[in-house]
């Protein structure tokens, strides 16, 4: 099995060089460095960009710059999909982001680990974990998704957080490493009517 393969695979895996698809990785380097200096009221471009770079794009979704990747084509919008400035996504690995995700300035979300044991790093010894983020989903400010993590539908990651394990649906999660504090319930809601009953604008 080729190292394309393997990285496609939605599963985990090892491998024990860094001979990884140089390519692709400098094909995706190129288009997020045309992404970032395309101008943000350009969508027609950016969005012909982001198909090019992306295994699955909605072109209803917004890519602020500026944006990193490591190769693209593991990268899947599962709808509509707001990314906010200073993101990096470690894809050596399918990432799935969910429709109506929200994700804010600064947020890592790294499908590549390294082994804990100083002489297997030096070695050249990559681990590598999908990544799942459900529908609904909103991540806060400076967060970190790490490898192997899913996050269920409809969960709120506080600011600054560190995800290292899975989080439910339906909560909100807080803190390094990322604990669940409590549900969402019906309280939560800023607006308590509904938006049809918004003043009109003058």
């Amino acid at each position: 099995m080729t190292y394309l393969e393997m990285m496609k695979q939605d599963k985990p895996y090892c491998c024990f060089d860094f001979k990884l698809p140089r390519d692709e990785q400098i094909t995706a380097k190129n288009l997020c460095l045309e992404l970032n200096n395309t101008p943000l009221d350009d969508e027609k471009k950016r969005n012909e960009i982001l198909s090019k770079l992306l295994g699955t794009f909605d072109d209803r979704s917004i890519v602020n710059s500026v944006f990193f990747c490591d190769y693209g084509f593991n990268i899947h919008f599962h709808g509509l999909v707001f990314i906010n400035h200073n993101c990096t996504i470690l894809d050596t690995s399918p990432v799935h982001i969910g429709n109506n995700c929200f994700i804010a300035p600064g947020v890592c979300i790294s499908a590549a680990t390294h082994p804990i044991d100083a002489e297997q790093r030096n070695k050249d010894i990559l681990v590598s974990k999908p990544v799942h983020i459900e529908d609904d989903v909103w991540i806060g400010a400076n967060s970190t998704i790490c490898a192997g993590v899913t996050i269920g539908k409809g969960s709120v990651i506080g600011a600054g957080s560190v995800v290292v394990k899975d989080i439910p649906s339906g909560v909100v999660a807080v803190g390094n490493p990322c604990r669940v504090m409590r549900k969402i319930t019906e309280q939560d809601k800023v607006v308590p009517v509904e938006l049809d009953d918004k003043p009109e604008n003058e």
